[in-house]
């Protein structure tokens, strides 16, 4: 069976030249075959510079964020009860089934018992793994059994949560995260039992989104079952839950529990107060306006059975927001990266946390800026440290090797 639908001579050229440039980037020749490369071209409209760039960024997010290492971490227990979602199964044609009964989902209760890094990689697991699944069809049913199906059922969607500043920074970070990182995996988004605020939010959210993702959305207002002739065309609706317009009941039960997790308020006892680690210094600074305050860390040569290191963060500012980032330097080649781009995050609000994987023989600069304010200084209390992989984030030792206040400059 063919892994590739059929292409013009001209890209088949295009296709041919795309391979070569990043054939470096392709370790493993089942997966990353000319139907996973045509996901880039695609999403880059045929430019091979472009998907270039797209690929090889989304190739340093994957080790970034210890993409290859995710099914042994476990996740908090928080997550796996009240994140909605289910896959129910596979459509006609082997793509996988992801239902969500977003209604259900509690963001300010997550975001006060989860940090944003681990929310974002719990999904992040969980599309990976959907994606498996979906690799694994396409062996018997053709690559469209790559792409997902999506059911969002967002009745009594409320904007009082999303009007609230580190919700919106985590959807933000979830769109870019999809946008940058899987592209062209879509097959269909059905959003059903839209109330009208609905419609007003998604008209923020769709400045985000590509022409492809847009193509492949389909909305449909509080009460319609026009969506299900749509649906169910490619759907069969006795694998689906009654609870989402199908035939399927479990035990007298529509919601299928087996099936999905419906989340639900997180009760407040649940909720995670912050405070200091015990076994992290916390450093006190102040970011003067117009500065930034940089950490440099230099990571030498690896040993064979050496661990990885991992560049970790856990800082909070008082009062205001500030704007996080990290580059690299590689110290044999002078190429500098942008490992976490310089984005405004809003840490007078929560703690901010997380970590990237690190490259041997290279010097990683933590910028904390503040060259955006003119009328504020900002108190910071940060923890930034060179950890092992398997330290687990409990024997911690900080190596910052300086810290320096600068004042603003391109970097």
């Amino acid at each position: 069976m063919s892994m590739v639908p059929e292409l013009t001579e001209s890209q088949q050229q295009t296709l041919a030249e795309f391979r070569k440039k990043v054939s470096d980037c392709l370790v493993d020749n089942e997966v990353h075959d000319d139907y996973f490369l045509l996901r880039w071209l695609r999403a880059r409209k045929w430019d091979v510079d472009a998907a270039e760039k797209m690929l090889r960024n989304a190739m340093k997010n994957r080790i970034s964020i210890n993409i290859d290492s995710l099914d042994k971490w476990e996740a908090p227990e928080v997550l796996k009860k009240y994140l909605p979602y289910g896959v129910v199964g596979y459509d006609k044609e082997g793509s996988p089934i992801i239902v969500c009964p977003f209604y259900q989902f509690d963001i300010y209760g997550m975001l006060h018992c989860v940090t944003r890094f681990d929310f974002i990689r719990y999904v992040v697991k969980i599309l990976e793994n959907v994606m498996k699944q979906g690799f694994e069809q396409s062996k018997t049913h053709g690559v469209k059994a790559r792409q997902v199906v999506v059911i969002f059922d967002v009745a009594d969607f409320n904007m009082t949560q999303y009007a609230w500043r580190p919700a919106v920074e985590l959807v933000m970070a979830m769109i870019k995260e999809y946008e940058q990182n899987y592209p062209e995996i879509l097959k269909m988004c059905y959003i059903i039992n839209a109330p009208k605020v609905f419609y007003f939010a998604f008209n923020f959210v769709k400045k985000l989104l590509d022409e492809y993702t847009m193509s492949k959305i389909s909305i449909s207002k509080y009460g319609s079952d026009k969506w299900k002739e749509a649906a169910f065309s490619h759907i069969d609706p006795n694998i689906m839950p009654k609870s989402f317009g199908g035939n399927l009941v479990e035990n007298g039960d529509e919601k299928c529990p087996s099936k999905i997790v419906w989340g639900g308020k997180i009760p407040k006892e649940l909720y995670v107060e912050q405070k200091d680690d015990d076994d992290k210094s916390f450093i006190e600074a102040i970011v003067n306006k117009g500065n930034k305050l940089k950490l440099e860390f230099d990571v030498g040569s690896k040993k064979p059975t050496e661990e990885d290191k991992l560049l970790s963060w856990d800082f909070r500012t008082v009062d205001h927001d500030i704007k996080f980032g990290i580059y690299s330097i590689d110290n044999a080649t002078g190429e500098k990266r942008s490992e976490v781009p310089l984005t405004k995050v809003y840490s007078n609000e929560m703690n901010e946390v997380g970590f990237i994987t690190t490259r041997p023989n290279t010097k990683y600069t933590v910028v904390f800026d503040n060259s955006g304010s003119y009328l504020r200084s900002k108190k910071l209390r940060y923890w930034v440290s060179l950890i092992s992989e398997n330290d687990d984030m409990l024997t911690l030792q900080s190596q910052v090797g300086q810290t320096e206040v600068v004042p603003a400059d391109n970097n």
